[in-house]
């Protein structure tokens, strides 16, 4: 086995990664047959007797946040703005849950700070106001603080249910394409932190006009019917969420050296594994590509077709693995703890 696939391995079965479906799915998730999705990156909850829906999303990387408040703040907002924006809705609003450690200590009450000024620059950026939060403090363990969680919950708009896309790919022979730009951030990363035993300092940079301008090209490409499959990168970088969107016959068949190529970066890790923002993975239908590739270049979108999809499996440069098998790998954390 690759050493790529090791990593990817031990990311997968890790408890940031590893499948709650063993929970989730005791309980009922379809109540009164309103909610429309489970498996995207918003819930998306269909309002009765029009053609709206809601879709709902929330978020925080604590690792980011404890590492630069400011900034990891910001991307807990940027985050559920990538989700509501990658099944086609406009995001509206957020509220918050500030959670932290004992404010009377002044680094606590500097992350709180830094924190609160990282959301206020995402949101009057993003036209995305904070309607609504709470706030919880002195969280703490034998004087030891909770890493800071300013957790982001996200609101937006589907006008038409119906035009919207989920996580799983639909179709073998799909073409996958990388939405943004891949510079092989690892500092902060789930890589960086479960495989180089390294917690990082510094998180992905924050480019909010590129947040903006893709995930605007991103609903726009959903509402014209141009792909129903989008999920857009975050822990665990290019490889883990690719998995993600995997279905139980449907898997990927990727060559990421042309990625590497127009961004420069000759480490596949790297690539992979790294955590840059303003990113998304989408599969479209070959009989689109013209049109979506037209709409990119019109809008200046940054885009690399890294592969396509495939039955039962996922491969990469000669080495393979079994869908059956990581869909076990990616379950038994979980399951195997609760299940008795």
């Amino acid at each position: 086995m690759s050493e790529i696939f090791e990593i990817f391995i031990k990311l997968i079965s890790s408890p940031d990664l590893s499948s709650k479906k063993w929970l989730y799915e005791q309980y009922d998730s379809h109540v009164m047959n309103d909610t429309l999705d489970i498996k995207s990156d918003a819930a998306i909850i269909r309002v009765r007797d029009t053609k709206k829906a809601l879709a709902l999303t929330s978020d925080c990387t604590p690792r980011y946040v404890k590492a630069n408040p400011e900034m990891g703040a910001m991307q807990a907002v940027i985050e559920t703005y990538r989700n509501i924006s990658a099944v086609g809705a406009k995001p509206l609003a957020i509220t918050n849950c500030l959670n932290f450690g004992n404010p009377e200590k002044p680094e606590i009450m500097g992350q709180i700070v830094r924190s609160i000024q990282g959301i206020n620059k995402a949101c009057k950026f993003l036209n995305y106001p904070v309607i609504s939060g709470n706030v919880s403090l002195y969280n703490e363990t034998d004087g030891m603080a909770i890493n800071p969680t300013p957790t982001i919950g996200g609101v937006g708009l589907l006008k038409d249910y119906k035009c919207r896309a989920s996580i799983n790919f639909k179709r073998n022979d799909d073409l996958i394409y990388v939405i943004g730009e891949s510079n092989g951030h690892i500092d902060c990363s789930l890589y960086q932190r479960d495989i180089l035993l390294n917690n990082g300092i510094n998180p992905p940079k924050i480019d909010l006009a590129q947040e903006k301008k893709n995930s605007q090209f991103i609903r726009d490409i959903i509402q014209k019917n141009i792909i129903n499959i989008c999920h857009d990168v975050s822990d665990g970088g290019i490889m883990t969420s690719l998995f993600e969107m995997c279905t139980d016959n449907i898997g990927f068949n990727i060559d990421i050296d042309k990625l590497k190529e127009i961004s420069n970066v000759n480490d596949d890790k790297a690539i992979l594994f790294g955590e840059d923002q303003a990113r998304y993975i989408i599969a479209i239908a070959k009989d689109k590509i013209t049109q979506f590739e037209e709409m990119a270049k019109k809008d200046s979108i940054l885009y690399c077709n890294i592969g396509q999809n495939c039955l039962d499996k996922i491969t990469m440069k000669n080495n393979e693995l079994k869908l059956q098998e990581l869909f076990a790998i990616n379950s038994s954390l979980f399951h195997d703890k609760f299940a008795n």
